[in-house]
């Protein structure tokens, strides 16, 4: 870990990222690719520990009030975050000038802060988002072994739903011959039932592979599955998509049941949702787009 003084905290699009790197270990993170062009070894966690104080200058001077997501490419939730407690602090900020947030995490750690989601869920919209990849705990632990297991992931999903928070399920990457299976796909989606979400997003039924992260991807696959490079290679050459055997399927599957149960697979939709803020006092919704 390192810690910088940031110049900078949210994007155009008014998303932040306090971390930069992962210790979560998941052998696909895309994070990796070199296109991100980190200078730093990825799991030498880049701290932006004046995080706050750039968000609360930001947040003063906006002139209307929105979603702030945080997420996207590194997870709030790092163990460092036990610590540090960066996140709660722009939660806090978040909270306090009426904002709101649309969160990524692997991490039940997401837990400590449910008294401020809740708070902001109360005031304006809180949007938790949860990734799934895989019903098996085990090869879950394989796939993305430093963060807690798919079934406690399910669990936080549904303290989300009995606190009238809504989440949005990341059900990807999906694996070819790996976690790619209708047995897995239809777990996930009776879990994502079970807990009631709003929606799910899947990107097409397959993974993605850059330069960095295929290496990175590629030498876990030695490890853990031995022989599946050489069939990924002969496969899918050095392609950057890599849709499973049974992609069209399993897509017309996934809309199917979602339809059926009344939860938005629309990736467009999803993150119009995402972006739009909710003023429940006022009874308002004001659109970025």
């Amino acid at each position: 870990m390192h810690e910088v003084e940031a110049k900078g905290i949210l994007s155009a699009q008014n998303g932040m990222n306090i971390y930069r790197g992962c210790t979560h270990g998941c052998i696909y993170c895309d994070a990796r690719s070199t296109c991100y062009q980190m200078h730093h070894a990825f799991e030498d966690i880049e701290v932006k520990k004046n995080a706050p104080e750039l968000l609360e200058k930001a947040l003063r001077s906006k002139r209307k009030r929105c979603m702030i997501g945080t997420g996207a490419m590194s997870d709030p939730y790092l163990h460092y975050e036990e610590e540090l407690r960066l996140t709660r602090r722009c939660l806090k900020l978040i909270d306090r000038y009426g904002f709101g947030l649309a969160i990524q995490t692997k991490s039940d750690r997401i837990l400590r802060d449910l008294d401020l989601l809740k708070s902001i869920n109360r005031k304006a919209k809180c949007v938790v988002q949860i990734t799934l990849t895989t019903l098996d705990d085990e090869l879950c632990r394989i796939l993305e072994p430093n963060v807690c297991p798919t079934s406690r992931r399910i669990e936080v999903l549904k303290v989300m739903r009995d606190e009238g928070i809504p989440t949005i399920v990341w059900m990807t990457p999906m694996l070819p011959f790996i976690n790619d299976t209708e047995e897995n796909i239809r777990g996930l989606l009776d879990a994502c039932k079970e807990a009631k979400v709003y929606g799910i997003l899947t990107f097409g039924v397959g993974l993605t592979l850059r330069d960095g992260d295929r290496q990175y991807f590629y030498q876990k696959l030695d490890k853990h599955f031995p022989g599946m490079k050489e069939r990924y290679i002969s496969i899918y050459g050095n392609a950057y998509e890599l849709p499973v055997p049974d992609s069209a399927y399993l897509n017309s599957l996934i809309k199917d049941e979602c339809r059926a149960a009344g939860i938005i697979c629309n990736t467009d939709r999803l993150f119009a949702y995402m972006h739009e803020f909710e003023d429940k006092a006022a009874g308002e919704q004001l659109s970025l787009f």
